[in-house]
């Protein structure tokens, strides 16, 4: 059985985070409560999971993984279900990050970092403006996750608006979608049209940081179905 990980409150919860719960919130919850009464029997591994705790919706879901992984399927059909904003961060690589991929040559941070900055001001405008979003990113670093969180607080090449420090921060949580290099491969050789080629994966897993405590985030193997996946994170999502 595989194990989902959890941790137990969102990271940058306040009273202004609360205020912004609204819609949004409101569906996740019914979706989720549609789901388990279709879908779940007494003693499965939903109940399990259930009495892990549940978690309140934050303003932006970032479904992260290396590539294959499935982030943004994930993430596209989270948006749907819950009626957010979807983003995929591929769509904002710059030009010479593609040429570069394309080549089979890896990221460094100085190739990711202004790309990173960009997407923390994408968010940070759609959620001060109170919209929830779903961002499907490798985000394999901490420090990437930070950027995405905190934007120029965490990287001085973070160039983002001025008078922002104080909205630097949002409610996050993080979906690690977790697998081993060979299902993950696998999947790679059989994607056509992507500007990732397999042969950088390696480099993937060489510098993934799956996210861990004070992190807010849940883990969820990629050898579940799109369902359960979905499933899980809604699950995840339940206001006490």
């Amino acid at each position: 059985m595989e194990e989902v990980q959890r941790t137990a409150q969102p990271a940058g919860r306040d009273s202004s985070s609360d205020s912004r719960c609204t819609s949004g919130c409101a569906r996740a919850r019914r979706v989720a409560g549609a789901r388990r009464a279709r879908a779940r029997s007494p003693g499965s591994e939903g109940d399990r999971e259930e009495q892990a705790g549940t978690m309140a919706a934050p303003g932006v879901l970032l479904v992260m993984g290396v590539s294959g992984s499935g982030k943004s399927t994930v993430g596209a059909q989270l948006a749907s279900e819950l009626g957010w904003k979807f983003y995929d961060a591929d769509d904002y690589h710059p030009e010479e990050n593609r040429r570069k991929m394309g080549r089979g040559i890896p990221l460094n941070d100085q190739d990711r970092i202004p790309w990173l900055c960009n997407l923390h001001d994408i968010l940070l405008r759609d959620v001060s403006s109170g919209q929830h979003v779903v961002l499907a990113c490798s985000a394999l670093k901490k420090i990437y996750r930070d950027i995405l969180l905190r934007g120029k607080d965490s990287a001085p090449l973070c160039h983002g608006e001025a008078g922002k420090e104080e909205l630097a921060e949002m409610p996050l949580l993080v979906i690690h979608l977790s697998g081993s290099f060979e299902v993950i491969s696998g999947r790679l050789l059989q994607r056509k049209g992507h500007f990732m080629p397999p042969e950088l994966l390696q480099s993937q897993f060489d510098t993934l940081e799956p996210p861990s405590a004070p992190e807010n985030f849940i883990q969820i193997s990629v050898d579940k179905k799109l369902p359960e996946i979905i499933a899980t994170v809604m699950e995840t999502l339940q206001m006490k």
